[in-house]
């Protein structure tokens, strides 16, 4: 169906239809009328460098139908600019589109470029919200989220407690657990407070509490040994209330047998130790890793090389 070509506001211009390759491409992409027609009058259109209301309406009817085109949406950007039109209006429009199209890249890129512009980050905080609601481990948005939090100095705004409240519904949310290392560590300046490290630590051995097997927490509590400088022997006592060499066959916890491991590892005269709980790993608690785990072992035979 015809639209532009029989629409005599459009009749200065010359639609450039696609150059698949001559009269026999060899692999054309079968484009509706609609949207070959739509990106015919779009290249005429940017090839005059048009600033104008008109080729706005002609983005959001391409982006309609294919929100995944880059161009397009770096074309609206210089036009949204360029005829000084109304970004909160711009935000408005987005938020429904975000919504229809959650995995879509490209509105986040948009989004960021618009709220740039906009200088403020009014409403951000609730919409990002609402996109958790639909899908609260999609990666474009926490991106996002972290932009805005370093664009506009968000870090005390609320930041910890948001991501402690979805931790709660899903302790499991590893983009969450991610999320609130970049809040707590993520600054330029090192975090040096004793009383930070030590709530954090707390916090982390209550979630793994929780849920014993859940992988998210026990990497937070790594990286929090690894940014303190703390040796893996001192949460020896803590992996140890998990998985005990003494009940081999009562592991709770697959990742406290691998700190186990690296325990040993650390300690004098300690590698049979460690070798025993990687063996532990390879053949009864994470076989479908045996490789890896076979290879931490082969470590422990090298001096000075911690497994």
């Amino acid at each position: 169906m015809a639209q532009y070509s029989e629409d005599e506001a459009w009749a200065d211009i010359e639609p450039l239809p696609q150059d698949d390759g001559g009269a026999h491409p060899l692999a054309a992409i079968a484009y509706t009328e609609e949207y070959s027609e739509a990106m015919s009058y779009l290249r005429a259109v940017m090839a005059k460098n048009e600033m104008s209301e008109r080729a706005l309406d002609l983005t959001e009817h391409i982006i309609s139908m294919n929100p995944a085109h880059y161009t397009v949406w770096l074309y609206r950007a210089k036009v949204l600019f360029a005829i000084n039109a109304s970004l909160r209006d711009e935000i408005a429009w987005l938020n429904p589109t975000a919504l229809k199209h959650l995995k879509n890249y490209q509105i986040w890129h948009h989004r960021q470029t618009i709220v740039d512009k906009l200088d403020s980050p009014e409403g951000e905080t609730a919409f990002i919200s609402r996109m958790f609601e639909a899908d609260a481990k999609n990666y474009h948005v926490w991106s996002y989220r972290q932009w805005v939090v370093r664009r506009f100095d968000l870090w005390e705004k609320g930041e910890l407690e948001s991501t402690e409240e979805m931790l709660k519904k899903d302790i499991r949310n590893n983009s969450a657990w991610n999320h609130r290392w970049f809040v707590v560590f993520g600054r330029d300046e090192k975090v040096k407070d004793q009383e930070i490290l030590s709530r954090e630590i707390d916090y982390v051995k209550a979630a793994i509490y929780m849920a014993p097997q859940n992988q998210s927490p026990w990497n937070y509590l790594r990286g929090l040994l690894r940014y303190a400088k703390l040796p893996a022997s001192t949460m020896k006592d803590f992996a140890l209330e998990f998985a005990s060499l003494d009940r081999p066959d009562e592991v709770h916890s697959s990742h406290a047998l691998d700190l186990l491991a690296d325990v040993y590892a650390e300690e004098v005269n300690k590698k049979e130790q460690a070798a025993e709980a990687l063996d532990l790993l390879a053949k009864k608690y994470d076989p479908i890793r045996a490789n890896y785990w076979n290879y931490r072992k082969s470590l422990l035979e090298q001096p000075s090389v911690v497994a």
